[in-house]
């Protein structure tokens, strides 16, 4: 027997440069919320808020945020459709705080990167090397 591979046989499917560059991206966002968890939780312990369980809460929350994300960026590294649709629904309301928050409110050293980093995930899982790299 030949380790030869058959000529019929299609070769394994291959993640898109598109959707690889995207997932990147979606990994520097869990990345970045998990720090931001951290630094809830700190604050939280360390400072006197008025509630401490909700301040620990929304700590956890975006701890837990940050864990999809990342999951959701593992998914598209391999090229996994399942991983598309959570990370839109995650993407768009992110356009739209980056957008309130750097715009609106003028902190554009908050929302600017929240907002150009998500459209920045969008456009790549639109796009037409981000549609067919699956």
């Amino acid at each position: 027997m030949s380790d030869d591979v058959a000529p019929d046989t299609a070769p394994p499917n291959e993640v898109s440069r598109e959707l690889r560059i995207a997932a990147v991206l979606v990994l520097v966002q869990a990345g970045a919320l998990a720090i931001l968890a951290a630094v809830l939780a700190v604050k939280a312990l360390t400072g006197h808020p008025h509630n401490l369980g909700g301040a620990l809460a929304i700590a956890g929350f975006a701890l837990l945020a940050a864990a999809i994300l990342g999951l959701c960026g593992r998914g598209l590294q391999r090229g996994l459709r399942t991983s598309v649709s959570p990370v839109i629904v995650i993407e768009v309301p992110a356009a739209a705080v980056g957008f309130s928050l750097g715009i609106q409110a003028g902190r554009p050293v908050y929302g600017l990167p929240i907002l150009l980093s998500a459209l920045a995930v969008l456009v790549l899982l639109f796009s037409p090397g981000g549609r067919r790299g699956m």
